[in-house]
């Protein structure tokens, strides 16, 4: 019977009581001029839920940072660039915190977007049929007038393309009718350095600074509807998906001694991270910042203990789940690790 095989002896339960590790809880003392990573180092002696998650989190990103064998994986979906934590996103590339980048498209229109135009703030519980006759759209709380989105990428897109698609590359031998996504993403970001601004751009930085952007479902977001635009006057561009492929499989699978990975949120930027490092034995560091749940069996509410049976992760690897907004807990896991290195 199962039941037989989980019993647990007296003897084993008397050796797990001895082996037990009794940490006592310490109260959080609050001082003035009290520093981001002294309130993280304080949340990690206070045994306090998500706190001590949170902690622990600052604890492995710090580690997988500094880990000079690491290739470091930084996931992420669209909507944390509409609001201020763009610029925590962009300080990580722009530190060279990171090698790789896995988003969704809409990464590429908001970065783009804000460099020409602002977005605003709002409110959850404004009127939305007001705010579509006066053309804004609603992400949360954050407000995107169509004038500073679809238009504008519209604009300043197709002429980039142009650039890109459209001279002559070595590579190539002739006119460039097929790139990547990383690729595509990488020449975009090396035209921006003309426009006001440009220093704020993760598109930029990651340029700058040699780091891949990968964006598996390019078409789903005004980027990849510019794209198809574009196709229809130039019919033999094609994108390269098993050039992304091919890239993050010598990348992760050949050349990496190790691996690890901040991952925020789920869907396919998750799990292109968590399925390439299933080729290489997992992960072997790994922070998920989540606000779903477990119960339905979505990849957003899978927890890190759950790919570890799929070996996506290792299951000695340093990981940590830490439940709340991304907006609130990247900061503040940011803050404490600038605060380190």
């Amino acid at each position: 019977m199962l039941s037989e095989h989980i019993m647990v002896s007296k003897s084993e339960k008397k050796k797990n009581q001895a082996e037990l590790e009794k940490i006592p809880v310490k109260d959080i003392k609050v001082t003035k001029g009290m520093t981001v990573d002294e309130m993280l180092k304080a949340m990690g002696r206070a045994g306090g839920f998500t706190a001590q998650k949170l902690a622990d989190a600052t604890d492995i990103v710090t580690r997988m940072v500094k880990d000079d064998k690491c290739t470091r994986i930084l996931s992420f979906p669209a909507c944390i660039m509409a609001t201020g934590t763009r610029g925590v996103l962009v300080d990580m590339v722009k530190n060279k915190m990171v090698d790789i980048i896995m988003t969704t498209c809409g990464c590429l229109d908001h970065d783009l977007s804000r460099l020409f135009a602002a977005y605003y703030k709002g409110d959850f519980m404004m009127d939305d049929a007001m705010l579509r006759e006066n053309e804004v759209s609603r992400l949360g709380n954050v407000l995107v007038p169509d004038a500073c989105y679809g238009a504008v990428l519209e604009d300043e897109l197709l002429p980039m393309f142009d650039e890109i698609f459209g001279t002559e590359d070595a590579k190539f031998k002739g006119v460039v009718t097929s790139l990547s996504t990383s690729q595509i993403i990488d020449r975009v970001g090396a035209q921006l350095e003309k426009y006001p601004g440009h220093e704020d751009s993760l598109l930029y930085w990651a340029h700058k600074n040699g780091i891949k952007i990968v964006v598996p479902g390019i078409t789903d977001g005004s980027f990849g509807c510019q794209l198809w635009q574009y196709y229809q006057f130039h019919r033999d561009l094609r994108i390269d998906l098993f050039g992304d492929e091919q890239m993050l499989n010598e990348m992760i699978t050949n050349e990496a001694k190790k691996t690890g990975a901040v991952i925020i949120g789920g869907g396919i930027s998750k799990h292109h991270v968590i399925w390439w490092n299933q080729f290489r034995g997992g992960l072997d560091y790994c922070v998920y910042l989540t606000t779903a749940e477990e119960y339905d069996g979505s990849l957003s509410g899978a927890r890190i203990r759950e790919a570890v049976s799929w070996g996506k992760v290792k299951k000695n690897a340093k990981k940590m789940t830490v439940e709340g907004d991304a907006t609130i807990t990247l900061p503040l896991i940011y803050a404490g690790v600038v605060n380190r290195i």
